[in-house]
C-alpha cells in the first residue's frame, strides 16, 4: 500500500472513532492547506455528506482568498458551517496592533471557547501536525482540554497501541487530530494526488508564495518559483526553512506558541 494509503486510512479510522464516540463534534477550518485537506479526508470518512458543522473563526483580518475559497466551498460541498467572531473584542477595537499575543487571545481562543460554550461541542477536529511547530509535537491524537478550555501539555494520556483517549469528563472537550503524523510534503503530495483544491497564495507570484496563511497582517511570503503543485513538492524536498518562518506568531519569543495553546488556542 502507497504511505498516502497508509495516512489516508488512518486519518479516516481516527475521523470515524471519535465521531462514534462523542457525536456532538465539529471541525475547525481555517481555509488553509491542512485544515481544507482534513476536510477532504472528512468528507471522504462519510461518503460526501458531513453529519456535523464545519466551523470558521473569523478573526476579520483573513486574506481576502480566503474568504472567496470559503463561501465557494462552503457551498459546492454542502457545509453545515459555522462563522464565529468574538464581537465583542471587535467592537473593542482588539487587532494585531495590540500586540500578536492579545490579538490571537481574544480573536481566535476566546472566539472559540465562544463558539465551543455555544453549541455544547464535546469534540473538535484539528488538522494539526506534529512537524509544523515544537509545542505541537507534544500532542496527542485525541487530547483533553480542561473546564477553562486549558490544555496542560505537561500531563497528555499515554497512547499505546493505537488506544485513544476517548472518554472525557463532563467538564472537558477533546481536540481531535487525525492528522498529527503527516508531514507538510506529504499534505501536498496528498493535495497532489487527490486533485484537492487550494487557496492561491500558496503558488508563486512574481517570485514570492505563503507557504502558511492565517490573518494577512501576521503572514508574509517566502521567495519562491514554485507556482505549481510539482514544483511546491520539489521545493519542500530541498528546502531549510521553517514552514511557520512567516507567522508572526512564532517570532514573537520561544514560548508564544506554547502560551497560545496552553490557553486554548489551536
Amino acid at each position: 500500500m502507497h504511505y498516502l494509503d497508509k495516512l489516508e486510512n488512518q486519518s479516516i479510522y481516527i475521523i470515524r472513532e471519535a465521531y462514534a464516540e462523542f457525536r456532538k463534534v465539529a471541525m475547525l477550518w481555517s481555509i488553509g492547506k491542512d485544515s481544507t485537506t482534513l476536510l477532504w479526508l472528512i468528507r471522504k470518512a462519510f461518503f460526501g455528506k458531513i453529519p456535523f458543522p464545519i466551523v470558521h473563526i473569523d478573526t476579520s483580518f483573513k486574506f481576502k482568498e480566503i474568504y472567496q475559497f470559503r463561501d465557494r466551498y462552503a457551498k459546492e460541498w454542502g457545509l453545515n458551517l459555522i462563522i464565529a467572531k468574538n464581537e465583542e473584542a471587535l467592537k473593542r477595537g482588539v487587532g494585531p496592533e495590540k500586540g500578536k499575543f492579545n490579538c490571537c487571545t481574544e480573536l481566535k481562543t476566546n472566539a472559540l471557547k465562544q463558539a465551543i460554550n455555544k453549541y455544547g461541542f464535546r469534540a473538535l477536529y484539528l488538522a494539526i501536525r506534529r512537524d509544523e511547530h515544537g509545542i505541537r509535537a507534544k500532542e496527542r491524537i485525541m487530547s483533553p482540554r480542561d473546564e477553562d478550555f486549558e490544555w496542560d501539555y505537561k500531563n497528555q494520556p499515554p497512547e499505546l497501541w493505537d488506544q485513544y483517549k476517548t472518554k472525557a469528563r463532563e467538564e472537558e472537550h477533546i481536540r481531535v487530530h487525525p492528522m498529527l503524523g503527516w508531514r507538510e510534503i506529504d499534505i501536498w503530495e496528498y493535495i497532489r494526488k487527490e486533485k484537492i483544491p487550494i487557496v492561491s497564495l500558496y503558488f508563486a507570484r512574481q517570485g514570492r508564495r505563503y507557504r502558511s496563511i492565517g490573518c494577512e497582517c501576521c503572514c508574509a511570503p517566502i521567495e519562491s518559483e514554485a507556482d505549481t503543485l510539482d514544483k511546491i513538492v520539489e521545493e519542500l524536498r530541498i528546502s531549510k526553512v521553517s514552514e511557520r518562518s512567516g507567522r508572526a506568531q512564532d517570532k514573537e519569543d520561544a514560548y508564544t506558541m506554547q502560551r497560545l495553546r496552553s490557553l486554548g488556542y489551536m
